[in-house]
């Protein structure tokens, strides 16, 4: 069975590294800005960008994602539910803080253009995407996810605890669980822990629904 791994923004596919070498079977890392990068970067064309892609792998499919890409992993496991085997959501909300994306978008505009190599889209381009995610809402959503869902926390991520919560309390199936001494960015700052976790829920989920 395939894993497709989808980072956030400010990281590319090798935030993921060295979760992905923990993990048995086929592990995918996509860029996920890499069809918008020259066009236009907005939630809807990566989110669609990501759907063809996915549409290319065979099924079932093992979606994990941080940040944005937990926010897509969410949206195509809403929308193809019968692709999906599990799903694995890592400091991700389903109601975008408008407030909160309003200031960090004041931030973006004050810092130099060179900060945003590391971030994989220019400056212009990360602002029109966290722009065009302000009106996101993925509440009625939730109860379309049929799959296995397990949401997962950096005990230290402040900013995505009540997200967290609300996750596990709208997901038909799924569990809650924190990471000790990290933050958002969990598959930089303990991948060894995240993939050891990753790995019983998937394995479980397998055994749940049978072998590929």
């Amino acid at each position: 069975m395939t894993t497709v791994l989808l980072h956030g923004l400010g990281q590319e596919p090798k935030s993921w590294e060295a979760v992905a070498s923990g993990l048995e079977g086929e592990v995918l890392r996509p860029d996920l800005f890499a069809p918008v990068r020259g066009g236009t970067a907005t939630y809807q064309a990566i989110y669609q960008a990501f759907a063809r892609y996915g549409e290319g792998l065979g099924a079932p499919l093992r979606l994990c994602g941080l940040s944005l890409g937990g926010i897509l992993a969410l949206q195509y496991a809403a929308e193809h539910p019968e692709r999906v085997r599990a799903l694995a959501l890592i400091g991700t909300q389903f109601v975008m803080p408008k407030g909160l994306l309003k200031l960090q978008n004041g931030i973006f505009r004050l810092m130099p253009n060179g900060v945003f190599r590391q971030m994989g889209l220019p400056k212009g381009d990360v602002i029109d995407l966290t722009n065009s995610m302000l009106d996101l809402d993925f509440r009625e959503a939730l109860g379309r996810v049929s799959c296995p869902a397990l949401v997962l926390c950096g005990e230290r991520d402040r900013a995505n605890r009540k997200a967290a919560r609300g996750l596990q309390e709208g997901l038909p199936r799924s569990e809650l669980r924190w990471i000790p001494g990290a933050g958002h960015e969990v598959n930089r700052e303990a991948p060894e822990a995240l993939a050891e976790i990753l790995r019983g829920f998937f394995r479980e989920t397998g055994e749940l629904g049978g072998r590929d």
